[in-house]
């Protein structure tokens, strides 16, 4: 019987997305639990920031057997005094590599991490960055590809630059805003009424707003800068929403598109996680030459970025005059078997479980194609007679 691949689920996080986290961590574990394939190792990160390896990880950040989003979320994680203190290092070890508690703790050797992390420290290069260093192979994209990504601002500026059509947008620096309201709310006001104002580094549309006047616009300003300290004022497109999945690493793969067809005013929190009324569409109702250019346009979008793994990739399909503009990339979408990711792979042919394990494949495939490289600079060989 072969050995079975020992696997590190990275969840919780310190993101105001942690409870989002949570869940689809639950049904990644699930599926891998399932397979027969695998050991799975839970590795929860608490909202302090504290690691904590240790089997029940889950259950420990979670204040019920099944989590609820949104419902009572300050008890979402058990209290401080609960959680024990395991302040950890990654140690390289060969080809695999072992999380160690310097507690004196048991190490738990790894031989590939599925981070499930979601939002800042964990889907913009911060933790991507850390398992580079450990030298083990990870699920999804690297460094610079979560890091621009998560950035909205950066990311907006790498697909015009890539021929994609994007809305407009400003980007209003927290520092600015504190010094400047009026300036900055006339500068802002360009972008037209209604606008969207979003955090630059943030997903799950926490701390987003949409603003119809002043007033308004000057309140979204503040609740955005209450996640980041640049913020993004973007003009409101009425169009419907559309979603590809993408797989892959060198020959990215997308799936068919899907539509969000949202229950409030826009695709907020609560209409994603908490009202359960927004209706998903799959596949999208396109003709074929518009489905074809939404896929297209989601493989450009993926290597615009240099993303690998896996990626969700969102459109806004203008009503008025059927352009397509990019919305955004997650590089760490939810990840729950009704997530958007998930669902429009299973209706491409997909299974929950088949995508799990092409994953960790696509991780081991990027992993080895990256150790190759050389780290030092070893001058060419001269041929003979060369100068």
């Amino acid at each position: 019987m072969s050995k079975k691949i020992r696997v590190g689920v990275l969840f919780g996080g310190q993101s105001g997305e942690h409870e989002v986290s949570l869940a689809s961590a639950r049904s990644v574990i699930e599926a891998l639990e399932a397979s027969g394939r695998y050991e799975v190792v839970p590795i929860g990160i608490a909202r302090t920031g504290r690691w904590i390896l240790h089997p029940k990880a889950l259950a420990i950040l979670s204040s019920r057997a099944e989590i609820r989003l949104g419902v009572d979320s300050q008890r979402a994680e058990i209290g401080p005094a609960a959680v024990p203190d395991e302040p950890t290092a990654l140690v390289p070890d060969g080809e695999r590599s072992s999380l160690v508690p310097l507690s004196g703790g048991a190490p738990e050797r790894l031989d590939v991490v599925f981070p499930v992390l979601h939002g800042t420290k964990g889907e913009d290069g911060t933790v991507q960055g850390f398992l580079d260093l450990a030298g083990i192979p990870y699920v999804g994209c690297g460094v610079a590809s979560s890091a621009v990504a998560m950035d909205k601002d950066l990311a907006k500026r790498l697909f015009r630059s890539a021929g994609l059509l994007v809305p407009d947008w400003i980007l209003v620096r927290r520092t600015r805003w504190e010094r400047e309201r009026e300036g900055v709310l006339n500068e802002a006001e360009r972008i037209g009424y209604p606008c969207f104002v979003k955090p630059a580094n943030l997903g799950s549309s926490v701390g987003i707003s949409k603003a119809k006047n002043r007033n308004e616009l000057a309140r979204a300003i503040d609740e955005a800068a209450r996640y980041d300290v640049r913020i993004l004022v973007e003009e409101a497109i009425v169009a419907r929403e559309i979603e590809v999945s993408v797989l892959g690493n060198n020959d990215p793969e997308a799936s068919l598109p899907g539509e969000v067809i949202p229950c409030n005013e826009f695709y907020d929190y609560n209409a994603k996680y908490i009202d359960g009324e927004s209706e998903l569409v799959i596949p999208a109702l396109l003709s074929p030459e518009k489905t074809k250019e939404v896929r297209d346009s989601a493989i450009r979008a993926f290597r615009a970025l240099d993303c690998a793994g896996m990626a969700r990739v969102d459109f806004l399909l203008e009503r008025t005059t059927d352009r397509l503009l990019l919305s955004e990339v997650n590089t760490i979408p939810g990840f729950t078997s009704i997530s958007m990711y998930t669902k429009l792979w299973e209706a491409s042919g997909l299974s929950y479980g088949a995508l799990v394990d092409r994953l960790i494949e696509l991780a081991f495939e990027r992993h080895e194609e990256r150790k190759g490289l050389l780290t030092s600079y070893r001058p060419p060989k001269q041929e003979n007679g060369g100068a």
